[in-house]
């Protein structure tokens, strides 16, 4: 069995014994949404935690709901889902149609919640599940998977700007966190910078 698989399986079962992110998924499935997926730290930390050995996951400052739908690519639709969502449990949801992300990220028109992933700031941030019609869980990585278990935090090269990258990392203290994570960014070291 490859590598790629053993961790999708890994996920999988991390996820599906995390009674608080199973419901989640049910939620946001209930939306119907076209492309979704629960993204960035909905998957990461959790497997940052689990290699870590943390016995309680890290709470979520939020849950990145994204899809992808050109019928209507309107900001206020995403409030409305996240009123929605709200409605239904009081986690700290936070909805994203990604067929309108490229306008803010200045980037070239997105194709699929997959493609504006690949533009996302660090390379483990780029992964997300979701279910399937009948309730299977799913594993979206377009990055892959192997820097996450690797625990390192690597700038995407897809984005050149390094200091939102630095920024991130201290803002949201992911290196006080999870200790283990090393920093990965081969463009400031050949700049001299520090990490």
């Amino acid at each position: 069995m490859n590598t790629a698989l053993i961790e999708e399986i890994a996920i999988k079962k991390w996820l599906a014994d995390d009674a608080d992110r199973m419901h989640a998924l049910h939620i946001a499935a209930s939306c119907n949404l076209p492309d979704w997926w629960l993204a960035a730290g909905f998957v990461r930390n959790l497997v940052w935690d689990q290699l870590h050995g943390y016995p309680k996951p890290t709470p979520l400052n939020d849950l990145d709901l994204i899809y992808f739908c050109t019928k209507d690519i309107s900001e206020q639709r995403d409030r409305q889902l996240e009123q929605q969502l709200i409605a239904q449990t009081a986690l700290p949801w936070s909805v994203k149609n990604q067929a309108r992300m490229h306008l803010r990220n200045n980037d070239r028109p997105y194709a699929s919640a997959a493609d504006a992933m690949s533009y996302w700031v660090e390379i483990e941030t780029v992964v997300g599940a979701s279910l399937s019609t009948d309730g299977a869980l799913r594993i979206i990585a377009p990055l892959g998977l192997q820097p996450l278990f690797d625990l390192t935090i690597t700038r995407n090269p897809k984005k050149h700007k390094a200091l939102d990258f630095q920024q991130r990392i201290v803002e949201k203290k992911w290196l006080e966190l999870w200790p283990k994570l090393t920093v990965k960014d081969e463009s400031s070291k050949r700049c001299g910078a520090v990490p």
